[in-house]
């Protein structure tokens, strides 16, 4: 590590920012077209993963990964303007790009396991997380179980000092480039079904995983379903307290939804004019057509109003002045909402030219790509309808929704929707 991140002193923000300037240019490539991957394209081979593992050793052996985290756990303590400042500078540059399982690695399984492993977990994996040798994917949603999260079926059942896990999970990004999972599973069937739930880590080359990627309407295959076949492992896999999961899925739900941090915000804020649109109608020559100048300026009036609510949302969060999981609804739900209207603009603007492009134009299918992804962050993470409801329940104070089976034994409630399921066959 480097001396300046491993003193005792903190280094005021502008010194800390002239020192990390100096060796990102030293030691970084610049960023350029060619070397980031479009949106919508997620294929990841072994050998790109292992190039950007490597470019994450060298800013962690720097000092300069981990700026927030805890010293504990292989950090450098320091502030979130110390990150902000760093991802600033390094903004043109190539630092690792792990696609989808870099954002769900640092931006929501690590924060999870902050907030509820034991320190010996954390002193097991954070390094290696931060070195780039683990990537972290979310084994969470079932073939019969997405919205209703707590109505999963998969068991992880005790067998003297080991645990058995078995059954499926569905829906999980990246899994296929993945180090390990964090695994819900169902450890008590007597309770009801929030309670009951246990998280574990889940190395996905062990005995028993299998992981098969699901092709997608884009020809990408980023999605995954993972079968569990009676796979071994142990207390210390085990993330949280057994049978109260719950607190650290609504954690993580806080996460993946928008309550995550001030670091992440400031990442989110553009600083430029919805470039994407204004290269889109330079490439189309419509960069002077009002109408498309218009398109442009509504998609950066969503990106800005975007970034203002999750910064809004992530205060509040922070602050405790309301249920976490409900403010963080709000955040999902603009951007499920918008997400998709942002990518229509994308297609009004080019016309033809986002429909049809020359087979050696690498980024030619960025706009319709983003147009087929579209309606996905209004069902993935959590549907836009469970948002409104989170929303209505959790912050306006209105009825909830009738359940039969919040106070039911799981197991019974898993009977009755056998026998329905029988009588309908």
């Amino acid at each position: 590590m480097s001396e300046l991140l491993t003193a005792e002193q903190v280094p005021p923000i502008e010194v800390y920012r002239d020192m990390a300037q100096g060796w990102i240019e030293a030691n970084l490539e610049r960023r350029e077209a060619s070397n980031t991957v479009p949106p919508g394209r997620e294929d990841r081979s072994p050998e790109g993963v292992n190039r950007e593992r490597a470019i994450q050793r060298k800013v962690y052996e720097a000092g300069y990964a981990g700026i927030s985290w805890p010293k504990d756990y292989g950090g450098q303590g320091l502030s979130t303007a110390h990150e902000q400042a760093f991802n600033e500078e390094a903004r043109e540059f190539r630092v690792a790009d792990f696609g989808v399982l870099g954002r769900t690695t640092f931006g929501i399984c690590v924060p999870t396991m902050l907030a509820h492993a034991s320190p010996e977990f954390l002193h097991r994996h954070l390094p290696r997380v931060l070195a780039g040798d683990e990537l972290w994917v979310q084994f969470f949603s079932e073939p019969g179980a997405g919205s209703d999260l707590a109505g999963i079926v998969s068991r992880a059942t005790r067998d003297g000092d080991r645990w058995i896990l078995t059954g499926s999970k569905i829906w999980s990004s990246g899994a296929y480039y993945a180090d390990f999972g964090m695994c819900l599973a169902r450890t008590n069937w007597d309770v009801p079904k929030h309670r009951g739930l246990t998280w574990f880590a889940v190395k996905v080359d062990k005995p028993g995983v299998t992981i098969q990627p699901i092709k997608q309407i884009n020809g990408n295959a980023e999605f995954c379903q993972e079968f569990f076949d009676e796979v071994e492992l142990s207390d210390d896999d085990v993330i949280g307290t057994v049978d109260h999961g719950w607190s650290v899925t609504r954690t993580m739900l806080v996460l993946e939804r928008g309550g995550g941090s001030r670091a992440a915000v400031a990442a989110s804020r553009s600083r430029v004019f919805a470039p994407d649109l204004v290269a889109l109608a330079q490439r189309c020559s419509r960069q002077d057509d009002p109408v498309a100048r218009q398109l442009i300026a509504r998609g950066y009036i969503n990106d800005f109003v975007q970034a203002e609510l999750l910064s809004r949302v992530v205060l509040l969060t922070q602050s405790g002045v309301a249920d976490p999981g409900a403010l963080a609804s709000y955040a999902k739900l603009a951007e499920g909402t918008s997400v998709a209207a942002r990518a229509r603009f994308g297609i009004e603007i080019g016309r033809g030219a986002a429909i049809a492009w020359s087979a050696d134009d690498d980024n030619g299918d960025a706009v319709a790509l983003a147009y087929l992804n579209g309606r996905l962050r209004g069902i993935a993470g959590g549907t836009n309808e469970m948002q409104r409801n989170s929303i209505a329940e959790g912050i306006l104070g209105l009825p909830r929704e009738p359940s039969v089976d919040v106070d039911r034994p799981f197991s019974e409630v898993a009977r009755l929707a056998g026998d329905r399921r029988g009588r309908k066959g």
